[in-house]
């Protein structure tokens, strides 16, 4: 089996670096100046107490099929169609992505999908360079067929996962570990706007409860973070690495490399969408899904929004917003 890692950033350059640690067969692709340095000097790979050098295999486009390949797509979910259109579509997908909207799309073109729920502390700002801070497990890793099931190849991908550095369980209701992921996301516009501002966790607690009390309308099963701390344990504590700084999560990756897109489309926006479905007023992630691409589209700088100014944004969307 040769696993294809498709964004070999902090989530897919941890997977594939860490499967390609324990033995096995791993092509990454990437592009741009990550490619380049991939290329030319390997992936450098920063762990608590190690730091690595790892000569992967990589390309920037597509390669010919071989049997037993598996692509796990590890891109931003709005990547997720063109990151995908150019591979041949009997090969079977893995979204190892934050939101709950990819699988869905890819079934569409894919017939075999899996969805993948990713616990992992990791960072991506520099090309060639990949720091994660899961320890002594680098994530916790959920894996099942979409819709919901599990298979062969949902085993074996957990299986070999288990080998190499993860807590990796093959789980039949996979979504609904997923949308417990999705509402914990949230929260990760309001990191990319404000950072660590003090009071933040009033905020952090107002988007998730407009988010749970959304899935909890649609009738949405998700799992709880009780749930996920009972599972993850000690098993992925989030270590200090000696001379790489622990930042923020992946939407604040984003605006810190000036990216120009941000997920909160498939994050704060797959709540807006359900509460629009639904008749709810989701004022908090209204907001949170504008200013999140205001910032991605004009290049701000993450932490540059002032707290108060979010708070004060949220409650005149809150005072003016009526359920449709």
């Amino acid at each position: 089996m040769r696993y294809i890692v498709i964004g070999a950033g902090a989530v897919g350059g941890t997977i594939g670096a860490r499967l390609f640690q324990g033995g096995h067969e791993v092509l990454l692709v990437a592009r741009g100046a990550h490619y380049e340095a991939l290329k030319s000097d390997g992936l450098r790979l920063f762990t608590p107490g190690s730091a690595e050098t790892l000569t992967i295999p990589v390309t920037d486009a597509p390669v010919p099929p071989r049997d037993g390949d598996v692509l796990i797509l590890a891109t931003k979910s709005q990547d997720t169609i063109a990151a995908l259109d150019p591979w041949p579509r009997h090969l079977p997908v893995v979204c190892a992505q934050n939101g709950v909207e990819n699988e869905r799309v890819v079934l569409r073109r894919f017939e075999r999908v899996y969805g993948m729920c990713v616990w992992l502390p990791a960072l991506h700002l520099e090309p060639g360079t990949v720091a994660a801070h899961g320890h002594p497990h680098s994530g916790m890793l959920h894996v099942g067929r979409y819709p919901q099931g599990v298979d062969d190849l949902a085993q074996q991908l957990a299986a070999d996962l288990a080998k190499s550095g993860f807590v990796a369980l093959a789980t039949p209701d996979v979504m609904r570990w997923k949308y417990g992921k999705l509402l914990g996301n949230l929260a990760n516009a309001v990191e990319a706007l404000c950072e660590q501002a003090p009071g933040i966790d009033s905020l952090y607690e107002r988007v998730r409860a407009e988010g749970a009390a959304v899935l909890e309308e649609a009738g949405i099963p998700y799992s709880t973070t009780s749930e996920e701390r009972e599972l993850r344990g000690r098993q992925v504590d989030v270590l200090p690495i000696e001379g790489v700084e622990r930042s923020g999560g992946s939407s604040w990756q984003s605006l810190a490399r000036s990216s120009g897109s941000i997920e909160a489309d498939y994050l704060n926006g797959e709540i807006v969408l359900l509460g629009r479905e639904y008749g709810i007023a989701t004022p908090v992630n209204e907001v949170l899904q504008a200013e999140a691409n205001r910032f991605a589209r004009e290049q701000s700088p993450p932490g540059s929004m002032p707290l108060e100014r979010l708070v004060t944004l949220i409650d005149e969307r809150s005072r003016h917003t009526t359920p449709s």
